[in-house]
């Protein structure tokens, strides 16, 4: 099997545009998938032969990885990895049938992701001192996570050009490779600016190294040197491991709340906009999910909010109090999501005609 994975992990990354974070999770996943399946069959992983990865193999691994403790969402990412290995194996004659079709994903839990309430935002916003070329660089990237929900890896990937500061746009590469235009309020701009101006003076000091700031790096664009938008005291581009400690050490000073990571401003980001009026539709637009369903489980509807809403509409719903909420607050998210999801395909079309417009005009 060394050979058909080294072609499958080629395959993900030139047909599929896989990152290279993807392919390496890809090939962690299926590396322990093939290491069972070696034990199963008595054999060394070396003479692993695609027949041998079948619906026993599969199934056993997951009893497995349930027998050690992984997680329902670790089970699932790692049996969708075999599945999609071995649809490359079939489609390459290795393989007879589809074995993965007849084993069941488990079902993941539902779990709320942490987030930050606007008067959290507020204080984190304001942690980043603005006294130092360095601060200013830090308040810079809070406004713009918050801004426009990016992740992680699209934030650290931004180079100068990607910013339109008069339009007030960012141009992002998401997963799979793919461009999108996501706008970001007057603040971050202010705050981008700013820091624009001592950027270069960072990038030029003796002490860095100026060859780190721009380097060729082949992501579908023209092969050009680069200039990323976010640098450390080097010169050099900031590193995904430094902006989440980055995060984290003010999420620290501001707040009393654990957990807070980069993606929980992503998180916060969309949370706050649903509780503002903004339909699903848009949200997914501007997370750049490829599927609405992703964006459901990036929301959620607080119970108490839910009962106001339901109090504001119903024309005989005056004297309902606390003690009339049906349910608890999961019922209550439940019922939400599929409120949302009705919301979101009657708003759809007119999302979609709005945004096209913004981005045509926003365009650099």
């Amino acid at each position: 099997m060394t050979e058909q994975l080294k072609a499958f992990l080629k395959f993900l990354a030139l047909n599929r545009n896989a990152s290279p974070h993807t392919v390496r999770a890809y090939e962690s996943d299926l590396a322990q998938f093939i290491d069972h399946a070696a034990a199963l069959a008595g054999v060394r992983r070396a003479d692993v032969k695609p027949a041998h990865l079948d619906r026993t193999a599969l199934r056993s691994f997951l009893a497995d990885l349930h027998k050690r403790r992984r997680s329902r969402a670790t089970a699932a990412r790692k049996l969708a990895a075999a599945r999609t290995l071995i649809r490359y194996l079939r489609r390459e004659d290795e393989i007879e049938g589809d074995p993965g079709a007849m084993v069941s994903t488990p079902k993941r839990e539902i779990r709320m992701p942490a987030h930050l309430s606007e008067s959290e935002m507020d204080a984190l916003l304001g942690a980043a001192s603005e006294e130092t070329a360095l601060g200013r660089r830090d308040r810079a990237i809070l406004e713009l996570f918050y801004a426009s929900g990016l992740r992680l890896s699209e934030l650290t990937g931004l180079d100068v050009e990607d910013v339109n500061l008069s339009a007030r746009m960012v141009r992002v590469l998401g997963k799979g490779r793919k461009q999108r235009l996501v706008p970001f309020n007057t603040t971050t701009m202010k705050a981008i600016r700013e820091y624009l101006n001592d950027r270069e003076g960072i990038v030029s000091d003796p002490r860095g190294s100026p060859a780190e700031a721009g380097r060729h790096k082949s992501d579908g664009r023209q092969n050009r040197r680069r200039e990323p938008l976010f640098v450390n005291y080097r010169g050099g581009r900031l590193t995904v491991r430094s902006v989440d400690r980055l995060v984290r050490k003010y999420v620290a000073a501001s707040s009393t709340r654990a957990g807070i990571s980069p993606h929980a401003l992503r998180h916060s980001f969309a949370t706050h906009l649903l509780q503002r009026g903004a339909d699903l539709r848009s949200i997914q637009e501007l997370l750049g999910h490829a599927r609405l369903g992703t964006t459901q489980r990036y929301t959620h509807v607080n119970a108490v909010q839910l009962l106001d809403v339901y109090r504001k509409s119903h024309p005989r719903a005056g004297g309902v109090g606390m003690a009339g909420m049906a349910g608890t607050a999961e019922e209550a998210g439940r019922a939400g999501e599929a409120g949302r999801a009705g919301e979101a395909g009657r708003a759809g079309e007119a999302g979609r005609a709005g945004e096209a417009g913004a981005t045509r005009k926003a365009e650099p």
